[in-house]
């Protein structure tokens, strides 16, 4: 506690960010400063003895009462601070700040005017160009409506098609006018382009034509193509919010709702083009007892998805709240955008409905969020004596044959349900299990500034390998539980029977031998079963393309030790594919040169 003390009056006062410790060493929470020595001293009371200030609310005083120690980094301003703050948030996962799970890019569709013939295309990244216009985010169905957009109008197809300066299949099928050949002017090209694009800013107007083509297909029998229209319109119906609300002017506008209810937050975020909203999405946020701090809740959904790549397309962004730090987020964006950025309380008129509309739908998104998974989550926590309610759990396990194409996955759980788009494999170069858990533990590691740590992971394996999980979440800063579970063996293989099989889990220093019909064990053998299988599927494609590129190298007559000598200088079978015959002639002869070369045209 001196220690502690002797720190708190040295601070100095300028800007940075905080980190605050408790006794074991643990990282409670980080958090930034204009000025250190002003910001960190209001947590405290100093007489009769230090403690925590009288005014703070119940959950920053109960962290408060942890704080054991406490380390701070110096920056030169108070936008690097802001900056510094959420990647540490992201990566080292304090005990008491908020951690937002949705924060992926959105991709927006674009064109490029610097072209004669520009085409619409999609990206997730800022193009770089003077004349490029972007259109969207869209949570999903940016795909879809691109393709709508190609078969509705006589655009050039494929950045090929130019090159070609022939008039190809598609102008024979009326889905090209060939600018290649001069069929049309430039003026008459961007007059479909300005077409296109009032049907991408009016999702009512494009559904209504796919409907037409819809129509159009079944009459002549095409059922399986109407079939193809249909889903489509399915998927961009669900990619906004419909609203009856109408702008009086044409703005584009970026809304951010968050609605709190029973240990759970819903995120909403509507993006309105031209006074109409184009598309939507929705996250939510689970917390323990501690807490919600809606306002830090609001500083992190706008950090997180206005990214530095962001295509930015809205310079107005509508809150639901007029929360703390909101000023010196407008600085941060207009600094990271270089351009004007607002981000609007409104207290009436049009912009106010928008917000409730985004409450409306929060509200309904909590309502129907499923609860069954919620309890089995609670009784794991508290089965395990894990830190946090996992929320969501990511699930580790690797696969090989004899060694051969090992490989690595991670599935996720969260929400209730496997996120299927979450999941991730990977290539391992190491022989043995243990080093190839250790490579692929440590690689997904590297990851949390990007993806942040979840509260759980689950390793397929024995108590050797949880340590192991352990010791790499250390060395990151990360202080996350991780299970362990071991497959019960039954004439020495593995038995997966569900309801039967009595595997092994291992927790901290403890083991658990559950019932084989215990619910909790069942939900992590699902987990785990979830992980294996995913693993198996990406192990055998890797095999099989790995056998596939062996055999074709043996038909033109290159032997196995041949192809060592070739993976042992490549170090994989993609660098032999794209190597020269000069390359490769360094290994081989140039007759086992030019064969290759012919092998893998």
């Amino acid at each position: 506690m001196k220690n502690l003390i002797n720190k708190l009056k040295n601070l100095p006062s300028s800007p940075g960010v905080y980190q605050y410790f408790d006794k074991d060493g643990n990282l409670l929470y980080v958090g930034k400063a204009k000025s250190l020595k002003n910001r960190v001293k209001s947590y405290f009371r100093f007489t009769p003895n230090l403690a925590p200030s009288s005014n703070l609310s119940p959950r920053i005083y109960k962290m408060v009462s942890e704080i054991e120690n406490l380390e701070y980094i110096l920056v030169e301003n108070e936008n690097d601070a802001l900056i510094l703050e959420n990647s540490l948030i992201k990566q080292l996962k304090p005990k008491y700040n908020i951690l937002l799970r949705d924060d992926k890019t959105y991709p927006y569709i674009y064109i490029d005017f610097s072209i004669d013939f520009p085409r619409f295309k999609i990206t997730r990244k800022v193009i770089d160009g003077k004349k490029i216009k972007y259109f969207g985010p869209f949570s999903i169905g940016a795909k879809d409506i691109l393709d709508s957009i190609y078969e509705i109008f006589p655009l050039v197809q494929k950045d090929s098609c130019l090159k070609g300066k022939k008039a190809c299949l598609f102008y024979q099928i009326d889905r090209c006018l060939a600018p290649c050949e001069g069929k049309i002017s430039k003026e008459d090209y961007l007059k479909i382009v300005d077409e296109a694009i009032k049907i991408i800013n009016d999702k009512n107007m494009l559904i209504k034509k796919l409907d037409e083509r819809m129509l159009e297909l079944s009459k002549n029998l095409r059922f399986e193509e109407a079939a193809k229209i249909r889903d489509r319109i399915k998927r961009i119906k669900s990619s906004h919010i419909q609203s009856n609300i109408d702008l009086a002017k044409l703005e584009d506008l970026d809304v951010i709702s968050i609605y709190e209810e029973d240990k759970k937050a819903a995120i909403v975020r509507l993006f309105l083009r031209e006074g109409k909203v184009i598309s939507s999405s929705s996250s939510i946020i689970k917390f323990d007892k501690k807490g919600f701090d809606i306002d830090e809740a609001y500083k992190r959904a706008i950090l997180d998805f206005y990214k530095s790549e962001t295509p930015i397309t809205s310079q107005k962004i509508i809150v639901g709240k007029d929360f703390k730090e909101r000023e010196d987020l407008e600085s941060l964006l207009q600094n990271r955008f270089n351009k004007k950025i607002s981000i609007i309380n409104p207290k009436r008129g049009e912009k106010l409905k928008l917000i409730k509309l985004a409450n409306l739908n929060a509200k309904e998104i909590l309502k129907n969020d499923k609860k069954d998974e919620d309890k089995i989550l609670a009784e794991i926590q508290k089965l395990f004596n894990l830190k946090k309610t996992p929320f969501k759990i990511e699930i580790f396990d690797n696969s090989h044959l004899k060694g051969e194409a090992p490989v690595g996955a991670m599935v996720v759980f969260e929400n209730s349900k496997f996120q299927k788009d979450s999941y991730r494999h990977y290539n391992l170069s190491s022989k043995d299990e243990y080093s190839q858990m250790r490579e692929l533990l440590s690689r997904r590691a590297k990851s949390f500034e990007k993806n942040p740590a979840p509260e759980l992971w689950v390793i397929d394996g024995g108590e050797t390998l949880r340590r192991l999980a352990k010791e790499i979440l250390k060395s990151f800063g990360v202080d996350i539980d991780v299970i362990a579970i071991s497959k019960e063996k039954v004439d020495f293989k593995a038995h997966r029977a569900k309801g039967r099989a009595k595997d092994i889990i291992y927790i901290e220093d403890d083991i658990f031998r559950l019932d084989p019909k215990d619910k909790r064990l069942q939900f992590i053998q699902k987990l785990r079963d979830e992980a294996h299988r995913f693993a198996i599927s990406f192990h055998k494609k890797q095999k099989i393309k790995k056998d596939k590129e062996i055999s074709l190298l043996k038909i033109k007559g290159i032997k196995e030790a041949k192809i060592k000598r070739l993976i042992n200088y490549f170090g994989s079978f993609e660098n032999i594919k794209n190597a020269s015959i000069e390359e490769l002639s360094r290994v081989l002869n140039k007759k086992d040169a030019k064969n290759i070369k012919n092998a893998f045209l």
